[in-house]
């Protein structure tokens, strides 16, 4: 039985993650905790077993325990990724795992130093259109995949568990950035893995396109470089409507994925084959029956039944596609080389 603690009691730990560990047996969430104080009755409605710790260094110093699940805003992962991996625990973190590229080798140094996983919650790799487009990729459906089209439209960002101070989401201090810092990261590794070759480089321009008060852009419109593909990625919380779709071309074909059903174009000799998928990706923002795999992928290479590496190395990418994008973004749009990626 593997003791786990969760850090930050938000919807996102309350509606996505906690479920996903209630359902194992084993796992015993054993301990919890949150800067607002109000939330330890949150914990005990929920996890009735946990015990509330008032401080994240309560909780590390006196809880006995294998492994914590960082659910806090992103400005606060570094520092809960490094005081949990020094106190010897394996670490499952919400995405972005960081913001900045300087914080990502240290920490993974630190994984090693420790000999502690570090894994970050890529729970798009599990949406039943995302899985199922990964089996006919492997099958060879389409051939090599050599362009790649992402759309993310949203009207608004996603709802916070606590609205009197605002959506920490359109928050730079605390969110780090906005709709690419919230959306680009789980496209970076849905596509890099679809391709199946890192990228060279990246180009973008961030915009704010409707929320022209916010300190963090609404829109991003990024174009990722591979050495035989491409990849064209539009992210908006400035939409009219609410839905996903994408389209992966390849050598021999063409997938659309139409939020929660998809198609695979052949060469027009035959029909179109389709997939009904859902639920639709664009279904709510917790996503508690994709965190199942995450957990077990995980626990996987916390107990050295699954090599350890992948996880933290997409995590790398993402941290290095974003930082080239705002870079790219800042200077007019320009290519910007990778930098900073681990292998």
């Amino acid at each position: 039985m593997r003791r786990g603690a969760l850090i930050g009691l938000g919807n996102v730990a309350l509606h996505g993650h906690l479920p996903g560990w209630r359902r194992r047996r084993d796992v015993e969430i054993v301990g919890g905790t949150d800067s607002r104080p109000e939330q330890r009755a949150v914990l005990t409605a929920h996890a009735p077993g946990a015990r509330w710790y008032a401080t994240v260094g309560e909780l590390l110093t006196e809880a006995s325990l294998d492994f914590v699940d960082i659910c806090t805003p992103p400005a606060s992962h570094a520092p809960l990724i490094r005081g949990a991996l020094e106190r010897g625990l394996h670490v499952l973190c919400e995405k972005p795992l960081v913001g900045a590229l300087d914080d990502l080798a240290p920490l993974a140094r630190l994984a090693a130093k420790t000999g502690r996983v570090l894994h970050t919650v890529h729970n798009w790799h599990h949406a039943p259109i995302v899985r199922r487009t990964a089996e006919l990729l492997r099958e060879g459906r389409i051939g090599r995949v050599n362009h790649v089209v992402w759309h993310t439209l949203r009207t608004r960002p996603a709802a916070v568990g606590d609205q009197r101070g605002g959506n920490w989401r359109v928050d730079p201090a605390v969110a780090g950035g906005g709709v690419l810092t919230d959306h680009g990261w789980h496209v970076f590794y849905v596509v890099q893995r679809w391709i199946g070759e890192r990228p060279l480089s990246v180009s973008a321009t961030l915009e704010r396109r409707r929320h022209l008060s916010w300190s963090v852009e609404d829109t991003a419109s990024v174009r990722v470089t591979f050495a035989e593909a491409t990849a064209e990625i539009l992210l908006t919380w400035a939409s009219d409507v609410r839905r996903n779709w994408a389209e992966v071309s390849g050598t021999a074909g063409v997938l659309e994925l139409q939020d929660d059903t998809l198609v695979l174009k052949g060469d027009g000799r035959g029909p179109d084959l389709s997939w009904p998928c859902p639920p639709a990706m664009s279904d709510g923002s917790h996503h508690p029956d994709w965190f199942d795999a995450v957990a077990d992928q995980f626990l996987a290479e916390a107990t050295g039944a699954a090599p350890r590496g992948e996880n933290l190395a997409e995590a790398s990418l993402c941290v290095a596609l974003e930082h080239g994008a705002r870079q790219s973004s800042r200077e007019g749009g320009r290519e910007v080389t990778l930098a900073g990626v681990l292998t």
